[in-house]
């Protein structure tokens, strides 16, 4: 991994982490180095159990215009057989799916400030978070069929829970940018906001506030069964979970709080 910084951690005694790409005199543009550190970060976080939310956002005047692509041809992690190669522990993913997918996989909500442009990688890798919020300015675009690619960074996995298959394909058809505002009523963002960061880390704080078994539970239990077509198993999955936690004390914590009108206590998930 390269030495030169591209992405910050700060995790706050709220619990709140902010992710920042730092390579802002570049648009935040994806690199190799930013690759590997964005996926170090989704690592680092993970599991961390002192971490209730995620505010991912970008540096100077965007989030991510996408592929480097002129220094990703240089190091030979954009041939045909690389692509193919399968990285991290479960081997599901190749290293830009990673920078996308893995936020995913992170336990608690993810959720993503976009301002600028929001282009190609960038909006696959802001996809992979649970909310977004963006400027009523900015710009998003499905990309790559502007370069003869297609969209490779997890997107089979994040797009079709947001929008009809019909206007999917038109966005990755045609490559088109949209702004922040079209983007909220295409499903592509959640909302637009005058200050996407500020409105992130609001929403990061409130979500801090509750109780963290029953947060990660929420995310684990929408994101293992929002889209299966076996009922039964999805049920059962809300019972599971729902039984791991009901009677516990971060549980009795959440009830104690709303009869009592003070702030809840809670204690890290083990």
């Amino acid at each position: 991994m390269s030495d030169e910084q591209r992405v910050r951690v700060q995790i706050g005694d709220d619990g709140v982490a902010v992710v920042t790409l730092v390579r802002g005199e570049k648009h935040n543009a994806l690199d190799l180095p930013m690759f590997e550190q964005i996926v170090a970060a989704a690592q680092q976080l993970r599991d961390a159990p002192s971490v209730r939310a995620v505010v991912l956002h970008g540096e100077g005047k965007s989030f991510c215009s996408g592929l480097d692509v002129v220094s990703m041809m240089s190091t030979g992690r954009l041939t045909p057989e690389s692509l193919l190669d399968r990285e991290g522990e479960d081997g599901l993913a190749n290293l830009p799916q990673r920078a996308a997918f893995d936020w995913i996989q992170v336990a608690v909500p993810v959720i993503v400030a976009i301002h600028g442009n929001c282009f190609g990688g960038g909006l696959q890798i802001a996809l992979g978070g649970d909310v977004r919020i963006a400027t009523p300015d900015a710009k998003l675009s499905i990309m790559e069929m502007r370069w003869g690619l297609v969209p490779d960074m997890g997107i089979t996995q994040t797009l079709p829970r947001l929008m009809p298959i019909d206007r999917a394909k038109e966005l990755t058809y045609t490559g088109r940018v949209v702004s922040g505002t079209e983007a909220a009523e295409l499903g592509l963002v959640t909302r637009v906001a005058d200050d996407p960061l500020s409105a992130a880390l609001e929403l990061a704080t409130e979500i801090a506030n509750k109780s963290p078994d029953a947060v990660r539970r929420a995310k684990r239990m929408y994101e293992d069964v929002w889209q299966t077509d076996d009922r039964a198993a999805a049920l059962l999955l809300e019972s599971e979970l729902q039984a791991q936690i009901i009677g516990k004390p971060n549980q009795i914590a959440a009830v104690t709080a709303g009869m009592s009108g003070e702030p809840p206590v809670f204690t890290d998930p083990s």
